[in-house]
C-alpha cells in the first residue's frame, strides 16, 4: 500500500474505490464533501462550508492507495472518520459514522432481498443446512425459510448500523436474524407447567382446564410446547418433569384404587393392582408424550426444540415417571426403534439421592447409564455443582442457556416461567490474529468488539420490550412466562431486575490459545490462565451492564452449530488458509478441547472445568467413547468423576443402525455424509444415523448440517479407549 498521509492531497480523479463484494468504481468529484455536509446538518454545532472542503482535502491526504490507486470502502471511510475526529467534533464523527455504515448495509447484497431469497430457491447449503433441526424439502420449512430471508433483510436495516456492519463483517454475530429484530420476540424459556397445568390456560378458542390424569396432562404438554415454539424462536424447556407431573399421575392412582375396591376385596390387593394400573398409564403417557413432540411441527417448519428435566422426585410416582421417560427412550420409536431427537432428556445427578449405590434412587441412575449407552440422552446434571455455578438449581433453556438464581419480592426461588431474550456472539479468533500475537493489542481490538455487543445486547433487549402480551398470548397471557398479564400490561416486568437474561456469546478459545501460543497450548500455564482470563473478563464486562442497566447479562458459551462454520470460512476469506485456525474448516465451540486431539476424559474435564465459573449463563461438556453398551461401569466412572468438578455433561457413543444389514455401531464418515461401514448404506429410509450437533443430537442423513459443522465431527477423536480394566483406572480419576 502508499501511504498517503502527508501533506499532497491525492487527485480526486484518480482514485478508485473497492467494495466488500470486489466491484470498483470511480471516486466521484464532490462525493466526500455530500457526506460532510449531509452529516453536518444534523449536529448541534455545524462546521462553516470552507472548514468542510478543509476537511475534504485532510481527507485526501489519508486515503491509504495501492500502486493502482484503488482504496477499500472501509479504508475511505476511515479516513473520513479520522479527519472528522482532529477537528474535535465527537458529535458530527458519530453522525458522519452512522451515515457511512448505514449507506454500506442499504447497498450490501445482504439487504438484497432478491438476492438473498435467489440464495434460497438454488437452495445454498449455507441457508437450507443453517439448522440441523429444520427439514428443508417440506412446505412449512420452505416457508418458513423464505420468511426468514426477507426478515434478515429488514432487520439488517433496522439494527444499529455499528451492529449491522460487524454482523455483516463477521466480528460479531447477532443470532437468529430471521426472527429477530423483524419480530420482538424472545429466545428461549423455562415453561411454567406447573402453573398452566394447575391452573388452566387457553390455546386459540379452546379453554383448557387442569387435566384429572396424567395421559391428559402430557397431551397438554405437547400442546403448550407446540404453541411456546412458534410464539419464540428457541429452545423450551421442562424443569422438573417428574415432580410438577405426579399430582396428576396420583390422580390415576385414586381413581384407579376406586375401581380395584369395587371388584377385589383384599386391601393389599386393591393397592397393588391400583399401582400398577397407575405404572401403566404413567409408561403409555410419557410414550404419548414422545411421539407427539417427535411428530409436532411449530409454524417455523421444525419439531419444537424441546428439553425435559428429570430425577430429583423420591416419591413412587416420581420414581415411576422418571423410569418410564428412560425405558421408553431406550425402546425407540417406531417398528425401526429408531433414536429420538426430542425431546433432549437432562437427568439429574445428586449426593444422598442417586450417586452411590446406597442412595434410594441409584437404581434409576443406572437406567439413565443403560439408556445412555443406547440413546446418548441423557445429558446429566450435578446438582450441587449446578447450585455452586448459576446460585440455584434448574434445567437448562434449550440444549445449554442457564438462568441465574432469582427471587422475587417476596423472597419466593423463580425459575419456570423465566427466559433469554437473545444471544450476540463475539468472533474471539478474529481478535487473536488481527493483534498478530500482541496480546496488548488483542485487549484493545476485544474492547472495542465488547463494545459492539454491549450496543447489539441493549438493542435486543428494548426490541424485546416492544411486544405485546397480545403478540404470544400463550407466554405472556396464558402462564407459559409464569405471570399472566392483561392485554395492555407492560411485558417488562417479565424482563427486568435481572429476571431475564440477555447473552454475550463467544467462540474459539483452542483458536486464540494457538494464535498466542502454539497447537499444543491446553499443557501451558500461562496459555490456559490466559484464554480464562479473556473468559473472565467477558464476566466482568456483562457485570458493569447488569448493574448499567438493570437486566441480568449472562457469558454464554455458544453452540455454534452453523457459527462454527460461517465465522471460520469469513475468516478464511480476510486471513487466508492458516495452520490449525481456518485450515480446519471450522471454529472451535466455547472453551472446549481441540477435539483432534486424543486424551481420556478425566484429562478433558479437568482442563475444561475451570470455564464455566464466567459463563455459567451457558455451558456444556461432552466426552467421546467407543461402543459403551458393554461397558456401563466405565460411564458411570466418568460421571461420579464428574460430579464435584463439572455441572452438565453430555455422551457421545456410536448408535448408529443400519435397518438394511443389520449392522449397529459407528457410520463411516464421508464428504458428503455418512454410510454404513458393511453394506454402504446411506440412505435415510433404511439407516438411522445421530450425532451431537453441539449441545442435542441431530440425525445429518435425514436433515444435513452445515459443511463446517460435519467437519468438526468427523474431526472428533475418542476420548478412551475401553479396555477391561477401563473401569477401576477410571475410578481412580
Amino acid at each position: 500500500m502508499i501511504n498517503q498521509d502527508n501533506d499532497s492531497p491525492a487527485t480526486l480523479t484518480a482514485i478508485k474505490i473497492q467494495e466488500d463484494d470486489g466491484s470498483i468504481s470511480q471516486l466521484k468529484d464532490g462525493q466526500i464533501e455530500k457526506v460532510l455536509l449531509h452529516a453536518n446538518d444534523k449536529v448541534d454545532q455545524p462546521l462553516d462550508s470552507q472548514l468542510i472542503k478543509n476537511i475534504v482535502d485532510q481527507v485526501m491526504t489519508k486515503i491509504p492507495l495501492s500502486d493502482n490507486s484503488v482504496a477499500t470502502r472501509q479504508d475511505l471511510n476511515t479516513a473520513i472518520l479520522r479527519s472528522l475526529k482532529e477537528q474535535g467534533n465527537p458529535q458530527l464523527a458519530q453522525v458522519a459514522n452512522n451515515q457511512l455504515l448505514s449507506a454500506e448495509i442499504n447497498s450490501s447484497k445482504a439487504t438484497d432481498i432478491n438476492f438473498t431469497i435467489q440464495k434460497l430457491l438454488n437452495k445454498d447449503k449455507t441457508v437450507v443446512n443453517e439448522n440441523a433441526n429444520k427439514d428443508s424439502h417440506v412446505f412449512n420449512t420452505q416457508r418458513d425459510l423464505t420468511a426468514g430471508t426477507v426478515a434478515r433483510s429488514i432487520g439488517l436495516k433496522m439494527l444499529p448500523p455499528r451492529v449491522a456492519k460487524a454482523h455483516m463483517s463477521g466480528d460479531i454475530h447477532w443470532h437468529d436474524l430471521d426472527y429477530q429484530p423483524y419480530s420482538p420476540m424472545t429466545n428461549c424459556c423455562l415453561i411454567d407447567f406447573k402453573e398452566m397445568l394447575t391452573n388452566g390456560f387457553k390455546i386459540g378458542n379452546a379453554e383448557l382446564e387442569s387435566p384429572n390424569s396424567i395421559q391428559t396432562a402430557t397431551a397438554q404438554m405437547a400442546q403448550i410446547i407446540a404453541n411456546v415454539a412458534s410464539s419464540q424462536y428457541g429452545g423450551c424447556s421442562a424443569d422438573r418433569t417428574d415432580e410438577f407431573l405426579a399430582p396428576f399421575a396420583e390422580k390415576n392412582y385414586h381413581k384407579n384404587l376406586a375401581e380395584a375396591k369395587q371388584w377385589i376385596e383384599d386391601q393389599d390387593k386393591q393397592e397393588a393392582f391400583a399401582r400398577q394400573k397407575t405404572e401403566k398409564d404413567i409408561y403409555d403417557a410419557m410414550q404419548g408424550l414422545e411421539y407427539e413432540i417427535n411428530t409436532l411441527y411449530s409454524s417455523q417448519g421444525q419439531t419444537p426444540f424441546t428439553t425435559v428435566g428429570f430425577g430429583l422426585g423420591t416419591s413412587w410416582i416420581e420414581r415411576s415417571i422418571q423410569k418410564a421417560i428412560l425405558q421408553v427412550r431406550i425402546k425407540g420409536l417406531g417398528k425401526e426403534r429408531r433414536t429420538a431427537i426430542f425431546p433432549k432428556l437432562v437427568f439429574t445427578i445428586k449426593r444422598g439421592l442417586n450417586l452411590k449405590p446406597e442412595d434410594p434412587n441409584y437404581d434409576i441412575k443406572q437406567l439413565a447409564i443403560e439408556c445412555a449407552t443406547k440413546r446418548m440422552y441423557p445429558d446429566v446434571l450435578m446438582y450441587d455443582k449446578i447450585v455452586e455455578l448459576t446460585g440455584s438449581f434448574k434445567a437448562p433453556m434449550g440444549c445449554r442457556s442457564f438462568l441465574q438464581g432469582w427471587w422475587d419480592e417476596s423472597g419466593r426461588e423463580v425459575n419456570a416461567g423465566r427466559m433469554n431474550l437473545g444471544v450476540v456472539t463475539v468472533n474471539l479468533p478474529r481478535i487473536a490474529m488481527e493483534s498478530k500475537g500482541d496480546q496488548a493489542k488483542f485487549w484493545k481490538i476485544f474492547e472495542d468488539r465488547l463494545d459492539v455487543c454491549k450496543e447489539a445486547l441493549v438493542f435486543k433487549i428494548n426490541r424485546a420490550k416492544e411486544a405485546s402480551p397480545e403478540n404470544a398470548p400463550i407466554l405472556y397471557e396464558y402462564g407459559a412466562f409464569g405471570k399472566r398479564l392483561k392485554p395492555n400490561d407492560s411485558i417488562d416486568q417479565l424482563f427486568n431486575k435481572s429476571r431475564s437474561t440477555v447473552s454475550l456469546g463467544y467462540i474459539g478459545i483452542y483458536e486464540v490459545g494457538t494464535v498466542f501460543f502454539g497447537h499444543a497450548w491446553e499443557h501451558n500455564p500461562e496459555a490456559k490462565a490466559f484464554s480464562v482470563k479473556i473468559v473472565k473478563t467477558l464476566w466482568e464486562h456483562c457485570k458493569d451492564w447488569e448493574k448499567e442497566y438493570g437486566y441480568h447479562f449472562s457469558v454464554y458459551s455458544t453452540p455454534s452449530e452453523s457459527l462454527t462454520d460461517t465465522f471460520c470460512r469469513l475468516d478464511t476469506k480476510k486471513f487466508g488458509i492458516v495452520k490449525d485456525i481456518t485450515d480446519k474448516e471450522y471454529y472451535t465451540n466455547s472453551f472446549h478441547y481441540d477435539v483432534r486431539k486424543k486424551i481420556t476424559p478425566f484429562e478433558k474435564i479437568d482442563f475444561e472445568k475451570d470455564y464455566p465459573k464466567y459463563c455459567s449463563g451457558g455451558f456444556i461438556h461432552y466426552c467421546e467413547y467407543p461402543n459403551l453398551k458393554q461397558n456401563p461401569k466405565a460411564l458411570e466412572a466418568v460421571w461420579d468423576y464428574a460430579y464435584d468438578k463439572i455441572g452438565y455433561l453430555g455422551t457421545n457413543t456410536p448408535i448408529d443402525q443400519c435397518f438394511k444389514c443389520g449392522f449397529k455401531g459407528e457410520f463411516e464418515a464421508t464428504a458428503r455424509g455418512f454410510k454404513c461401514p458393511k453394506c454402504g448404506n446411506t440412505d435415510p429410509a433404511t439407516c438411522d444415523v445421530v450425532k451431537r450437533t453441539c449441545g442435542y443430537l441431530g440425525n445429518p442423513l435425514q436433515r444435513p448440517m452445515i459443511h463446517g459443522r460435519h467437519q468438526e465431527i468427523i474431526s472428533r477423536v475418542k476420548h478412551m479407549s475401553l479396555g477391561n480394566d477401563s473401569t477401576s483406572s477410571a475410578r481412580q480419576g
